[in-house]
């Protein structure tokens, strides 16, 4: 009887040692979870602010009349005035982008600077209402226009005259054959030089400004088409007479054509409108390069204002 009651109770004592143990497992694992989630609040979530984003009203005035042409609503503070220009387009079918132009003051001239297409709208915003003044820039066409036809007449008309196409030339004297050496070579040259020109319009010119007026194109293309049109008809006429120094001043100006191309054609074919062409070509060139040699000045550090815009030390 005493074994049994022994074994009761050491069962008993078994029993209560193993509740023990799990009760002190239960407490070990909640101990475990609540530091784990107490761990994953350590960090507080990101607190969710709903900011309504400011919109501006553009109004859209005539520079003349400061008649209202439109007002554009509910822009974005980022949206540029390429945009602005879309929507105008939109409202005002008649009025292409590259064909307004937009200032913050009013100024009735179309000469002048206007606003940039990349300038966001809160970059020129004061308050909520916009203001810009409109000016009609007139008939627009791309750089790569105007240029590829600049380059690409010259380049037909010189082969006309050199081909002697009928109606030009008297009719017996342009069936003579025989021509003298300078004759072909300015036609390979001035073909080269424009092929040149054609190529880094096509291939590596990149244009700052995608668009001017049509007149400039007009004006271009009929600066070049007509002089071109003169000394072509002068260097490929029959009675055509050489350069006075003869093969040598052909080929010391064939050298010098690797460097200053419309100088060297003068000495070359020695011919009074190629000079004048190339006279009014170096001061124009000579007016861009200082336009931009300016505006590399403002832009960038004091260095540029050790060097030339052309010719070192003079120009």
């Amino acid at each position: 009887m005493f074994a049994k009651q022994k074994a009761c109770v050491q069962a008993h004592k078994k029993n209560v040692k193993a509740g023990v143990a799990h009760s002190n497992e239960q407490k070990s694992f909640l101990a475990l979870s609540q530091f784990v989630l107490s761990a994953a609040q350590l960090r507080s979530p990101p607190v969710l602010r709903h900011s309504k984003i400011p919109c501006y009203e553009v109004e859209i005035l005539d520079a003349q009349s400061r008649k209202q042409i439109c007002v554009v609503d509910k822009v974005h503070p980022l949206s540029t005035l390429l945009d602005i220009k879309h929507r105008v387009h939109q409202a005002c079918p008649e009025w292409y982008p590259s064909r307004i132009g937009l200032r913050q003051e009013r100024i009735t001239s179309i000469e002048g600077p206007f606003l940039r297409d990349t300038i966001s709208i809160q970059d020129v915003a004061v308050s909520s209402i916009v203001t810009l003044y409109f000016t009609d820039l007139g008939q627009q066409v791309s750089w790569t226009t105007v240029f590829l036809s600049e380059y690409s007449g010259p380049l037909l008309i010189y082969l006309l005259f050199y081909v002697r196409v009928s109606g030009i030339y008297d009719t017996e004297e342009s069936y003579e054959t025989f021509r003298h050496p300078v004759v072909h070579l300015s036609c390979f040259c001035h073909c080269l030089h424009y092929l040149r020109y054609l190529l880094e319009t096509l291939f590596v010119h990149k244009f700052s400004a995608g668009h001017t007026p049509l007149k400039n194109m007009i004006k271009g293309c009929a600066f070049y088409w007509g002089f071109t049109s003169c000394f072509a008809y002068y260097i490929n006429h029959p009675r055509y007479t050489p350069p006075s120094f003869g093969n040598r001043q052909v080929t010391l100006a064939l050298v010098a054509f690797l460097i200053g191309s419309w100088v060297s054609f003068t000495i070359m074919t020695q011919t009074l409108p190629v000079g004048v062409f190339a006279s009014l070509m170096i001061i124009q060139m000579a007016q861009w390069a200082k336009r931009k040699h300016r505006i590399y000045q403002r832009k960038s550090n004091h260095a540029v204002y050790r060097k030339s815009a052309i010719i070192p030390f003079l120009l």
